[in-house]
């Protein structure tokens, strides 16, 4: 599916899943969607798995968007509480498109506890309960990369979830490539991902073996992080005359800046000397770089800013921010020099990353999906240079080996449905999409929630009893009441509390069915 192909049928609110290859364009049509719901009066809800990635697309994480936070489950007191936030609370409810970025990396259980609590809060009377409370959901991302991580057991794939399943996202699977033009190259990719790598494809692989870059600038990818610290403060000490460190400044909500400190590629103590190999950690298109642009310090403006040389001329690496933004509004912000030492990485930190070229050594691979992620980084054969590898570097994840195959062939057929469609009836499709989130008409207004039959939280409005605990009297109150037939309304003013509020208590109690429980059930 072509770029376009995909921006079309998001235009008429279908849920989406926007996948493809490395390089095939998903975060420029990610950028181009949000740029038409802007200029019709509507901010997407831009959020990401992880705090980095959420920097990258100039938003926040969907732990701090819904509200969850670090829980991975949320309970019935949790999503009462996060009711009570009444900023979190509007935000939700006044959401009309989320985006969630680099979905690979977000578990079944997490992204199954964000719908609960948007199906809660954005429920309306009467209505039936709709996957994420009615919102156009679109996840970005491909499964081929690095997969979620859990502490207490083995991560779910978030397709593996219910919440994927009910939200029957489009496949729109982008088959253009526009950061490799090997097509050598490109067809060994295309093979691991496939699970059809044969004799051919490994010799090209281990004709890259033992291979030294005479001319190019090149970084080295490690699967451990101590091999990445100890190659990056040798290779510096080693070089002679004065060092120049650069401090991270930051501002804003303490977890969140830690969150960002901890994720940022440039790190919070930058030491550079003059010969030192760096790589820029950010996309600056206007300044001449991008997140992975290799280069050597070659001097210090009067002001102390870095020069660096790279293969394209020399850029003066200015301070930049990383921040976690709400909308327009910014949460936490760190700023430091764009740029890491560059002898050695991490195969994680380099996702994301275009390398000109890169040495690698996957002999310690210990991941599905680490050589794919390594190999993919660089534009070309050419680039590559191996200093081992093992079996493991060139496997890929079986589950997500089968979904792929699936994922092509749903975006196939969805491809050929729409372009079936008339002209007038994808028109149509996206006027209605447009009246139903409020956009604005041509020189008119956005219309208001409220008008839309969207539950609405109004400016101020208060519910003195929403951070109090329930007690057992409150309950047995409660149950009094709710078998008396009193209405909900009534129920909420008695209490001091949110409608929603007393229908999670409700449930919390075993009074009304919990149908997010029977739904787990299923």
């Amino acid at each position: 599916m072509t770029q376009d192909e995909a921006l079309a049928i998001l235009k008429t609110g279908l849920n989406v899943f926007l996948t493809g290859e490395p390089g095939s364009g998903k975060t420029h049509t990610i950028n181009l969607y949000t740029e038409w719901l802007r200029g019709r009066g509507i901010e997407p809800a831009v959020t990401a798995s992880t705090g980095i990635a959420a920097t990258h697309v100039g938003g926040m994480t969907l732990h701090s968007w819904s509200g969850i936070g670090i829980k991975r489950e949320v309970s019935d007191y949790d999503i009462e509480m996060i009711q009570s936030r009444e900023k979190t609370a509007r935000r939700i409810i006044d959401a009309k498109v989320l985006i969630i970025d680099e979905i690979s990396m977000l578990d079944a259980a997490t992204l199954e506890s964000v719908d609960r609590v948007l199906r809660t809060l954005r429920r309306r009377p009467l209505m039936e309960e709709q996957p994420f409370g009615g919102l156009q959901v679109i996840f970005v991302g491909d499964f081929f990369q690095l997969p979620p991580i859990s502490r207490e057991k083995a991560a779910a794939f978030a397709f593996d979830s219910n919440t994927w399943r009910e939200a029957r996202p489009v496949i729109c699977y982008l088959s253009e490539q526009h950061r490799q033009d090997d097509a050598d190259f490109l067809d060994l990719l295309s093979a691991m991902r496939r699970g059809a790598f044969t004799s051919t494809h490994r010799s090209r692989l281990h004709a890259r073996s033992g291979l030294v870059p005479k001319k190019q600038v090149a970084t080295r990818l490690y699967t451990h992080n101590e091999d990445v610290d100890r190659i990056n403060a040798d290779s510096l000490s080693k070089i002679q005359g004065a060092s120049r460190v650069f401090q991270m400044t930051s501002r804003g909500a303490k977890a969140l800046v830690e969150s960002l400190k901890a994720q940022c590629l440039s790190p919070e103590t930058l030491e550079l000397k003059e010969g030192a190999s760096v790589m820029f950690t950010r996309n600056n298109f206007e300044a001449g770089y991008v997140n992975g642009t290799l280069g050597e310090v070659v001097s210090f403006t009067s002001l102390g800013a870095p020069v660096v040389k790279t293969r394209t001329g020399l850029i003066t690496a200015e301070p930049a921010e990383w921040a976690i933004q709400d909308g327009a509004k910014v949460l936490a912000r760190v700023v430091q020099i764009p740029l890491r030492l560059a002898w050695a990485i991490t195969v994680h930190k380099s996702q994301g990353m275009s390398l000109d070229a890169a040495i690698i050594d996957l002999s310690q691979a210990f991941e599905f999906g680490q050589g794919y992620v390594a190999i993919s980084r660089v534009r070309s054969l050419s680039g590559l240079f191996l200093e081992g590898f093992n079996e493991r570097a060139l496997e890929l994840h079986p589950k997500v080996a089968a979904a792929d195959r699936h994922f092509r062939a749903y975006s196939d057929a969805a491809r050929k449905k729409f372009a079936s469609l008339p002209q007038s009836e994808k028109e149509t499709l996206e006027k209605n999409f447009l009246r139903a989130i409020g956009a604005k008409d041509p020189g008119g207004r956005a219309k208001p929630a409220a008008e839309q039959g969207r539950p609405s939280l109004a400016r101020g409005e208060k519910h003195s009893n929403a951070y109090k605990r329930w007690t057992k009297e409150d309950d047995d109150e409660l149950e009094e009441m709710f078998r008396a037939k009193k209405a909900n309304r009534d129920i909420a003013d008695h209490f001091g509390r949110q409608p929603s509020a007393i229908r999670g208590r409700l449930m919390h109690l075993g009074l009304i069915p919990n149908p997010w429980v029977e739904r787990r059930k299923r």
